[in-house]
């Protein structure tokens, strides 16, 4: 394996958008949705080994989550912790561990990834990661992993591609975030956009200068010892950085990727009974039931009559049961239980 070649697994989430299943004590990252017996940081972890030497792989993840990381991942030592003490979104989180890896290795090609991707080849995916992480090792692109969309999925980012092309790696044109179903039908049949993964691999150099030239007042607050995430903005990398930079290019990718970001990303995926139900992990006895999404904890039996698309997720004490495929209707619940209970049933 390339020592100048890194890892960067970002695991420092609250994982909302799958509460109450995902609480902020235990997140989502730190969840076996499958029933495979591993986590998925555990899973994006094994992954990762098969390029990346295991000492080069660093975990960002908010100071809440040191211990759980460090139980899950035994091999990962406690130097390979990149800690946030506050959650200011992507790019400042991005921007120190770009430093903490320049200070060890000025010559590092970083792959930046989040922890809650499915990939159903491996060996493909194993392929693509060490090209891009060649060719944005002797060039000065920030690449962003694409995949081909195959069906017109609303809750994915949107790449547009240009014309200019470098085998499998094409200049970005624009970013397009969650688009209605039209619009995302209107994407695929135009054959010029890909899948956001969120997957990204640079140079270490390369995004430092892009964070100095784009985002210079962040920089010192983390190019130290002790960063101050307190006084960065909350900002991602992608609006940032990336819709802004003109060396952005899309690795054109098919290695059988799928976010796992929401209940209906999860549901898309999971294996579905004959009347389309997922049932994670669950005692459950269903009447006249179609195209539902249940978790309930191992001790709880759910006996249900005449539901259709609906999610039932139970875990600790909260119990959230509503339409499944709204989305808006999801965060607004949540957001209300912290408005009107704080924390608790967070």
């Amino acid at each position: 394996m390339n020592n100048n070649y890194y890892c960067i697994i970002m695991a420092g989430g609250m994982g909302r958008r799958f509460w109450p299943y995902s609480r902020k004590a235990l997140p989502k990252q730190f969840l076996d949705f499958f029933g495979t017996g591993q986590t998925m940081l555990q899973q994006t972890y094994e992954r990762y080994k098969q390029i990346i030497s295991p000492e080069n792989i660093y975990i960002t993840t908010h100071t809440d989550y040191r211990d759980i990381v460090l139980k899950l991942l035994p091999e990962v030592r406690e130097n390979q912790l990149i800690i946030e003490e506050e959650r200011r979104n992507t790019a400042p989180s991005i921007a120190y561990a770009a430093h903490v890896i320049q200070k060890i290795n000025p010559d590092a090609t970083m792959i930046v990834t989040p922890s809650d991707n499915i990939i159903l080849k491996p060996e493909a995916f194993k392929e693509a990661m060490l090209k891009g992480l060649d060719f944005a090792s002797k060039s000065d692109k920030l690449v962003n992993i694409g995949i081909k969309p195959t069906y017109p999925e609303t809750g994915y980012g949107y790449i547009q591609i240009d014309e200019e092309e470098e085998s499998d790696f094409h200049k970005i044109k624009t970013f397009i975030e969650k688009p209605a179903k039209e619009f995302a039908e209107m994407f695929i049949e135009s054959n010029e956009f890909y899948w956001n993964t969120g997957i990204f691999i640079w140079h270490v150099e390369t995004i430092l200068k892009a964070f100095h030239d784009m985002m210079p007042d962040i920089c010192p607050r983390v190019e130290c010892d002790v960063p101050d995430f307190r006084a960065c903005p909350n900002s991602s990398i992608d609006t940032r950085i990336l819709e802004k930079a003109d060396n952005v290019y899309v690795q054109a990718c098919d290695f059988g990727w799928a976010d796992i970001g929401t209940w209906n990303s999860l549901y898309d995926n999971m294996p579905k009974d004959t009347e389309k139900n997922v049932i994670i992990d669950s005692n459950t006895l269903l009447y006249d039931c179609k195209n539902n999404i249940i978790q309930l904890p191992k001790d709880k039996l759910a006996v249900i009559q005449g539901l259709e698309g609906y999610l039932i997720a139970e875990q600790g004490n909260a119990l959230l049961i509503c339409k499944k495929d709204d989305q808006q209707a999801m965060r607004k619940f949540v957001n209300d239980v912290e408005m009107k209970f704080g924390e608790e049933y967070l």
